[in-house]
């Protein structure tokens, strides 16, 4: 039977690479657990997390067309409660402030929602950067090129 993404299983681990650890499933197949998926932390060398022959939790990621099984050492472990943030300086604010100028509206305080954000796919999340960094080009250019044109006027 084919593992599906979303199962978790214990596996052995049979070889490691410098680029992740190959894991044999209870099933007899073999899936990969890249290096960015063994800790939540930076792992530099996988050797330092996991050996030959260690048997470990393992949560089935993704399959691709050839029948690649990617798997994640990190995802299949219960997430790690985050310690409650302290009120300090370097504390970062729970809503940015961010000003925005717009020649019409002169600055304006961007508005954020309120909504709990929505888990957004990488190509969504690249499209709404690429539209927002566009918008804030083309304001700050007409800026610049009013600002420039009343000098011009004044000498």
């Amino acid at each position: 039977m084919q593992p599906t993404v979303g199962e978790i299983f214990e596996g052995k681990i049979t070889g490691i690479t410098k680029f992740g650890a190959f894991v044999s499933l209870p099933d007899g197949s073999n899936g990969l657990v890249h290096i960015s998926e063994i800790a939540n932390n930076y792992v530099n060398d996988v050797h330092d997390h996991v050996s030959e022959g260690q048997t470990v939790k393992v949560k089935v990621i993704g399959i691709n067309e050839a029948g690649k099984i990617n798997l994640s050492i990190k995802k299949a472990e219960a997430p790690v409660p985050r310690p409650e943030q302290e009120h300090s300086m370097s504390a970062r604010p729970s809503q940015p402030r961010q000003k925005d100028f717009s020649p019409r509206q002169g600055f304006a305080q961007r508005s954020f929602s309120t909504a709990p954000p929505t888990e957004a796919s990488f190509e969504d999340k690249l499209k709404q950067f690429m539209q927002d960094s566009d918008s804030r080009i083309s304001d700050s250019r007409m800026y610049a090129d009013k600002k420039g044109s009343y000098k011009r006027r004044r000498d």
